[in-house]
């Protein structure tokens, strides 16, 4: 059982920078895909960014490409996302989710996190 603890969401103005993190726990000696989606209300869910944490090709949603990035902490099992130049189109609740497959077999995910939400200002 994969517990996941998102932490980081909050209010900022357009422009601005968020830094989301997703605590990974109840595993061990293997690793598991993590990817952050996000829901606006009214709108369907979307993968923003994942990565196997093995190693391999870290995801990111068009949209958030050369803003968002991905950074591994190991030792913490953490995987955070760091959010640049956030538009007001980056609000939603944003939640992580994991996967023992890589990421490019996932279907639907197994464990999902409480989520936290971003709301960004014009």
């Amino acid at each position: 059982q994969v517990h996941l603890v998102e932490s980081g969401g909050g209010s900022v103005q357009a422009g601005g920078s968020l830094r989301l993190s997703c605590a990974a726990s109840g595993y061990t000696d293997s690793d598991i895909c993590i990817t952050w989606f996000r829901q606006a209300p009214g709108k369907e869910r979307e993968a923003v960014a994942g990565r196997y944490t093995g190693g391999g090709t870290t995801y990111y949603h068009t949209s958030v490409k050369g803003r968002f990035t991905i950074s591994q902490d190991n030792a913490k099992n953490t995987l955070s996302l760091q959010m640049n130049s956030l538009k007001p189109e980056d609000t939603a609740m944003y939640y992580c989710a994991a996967d023992p497959l890589e990421c490019e077999l996932v279907l639907e995910y197994k464990y999902w996190g409480q989520g936290t939400q971003v709301t960004v200002s014009s």
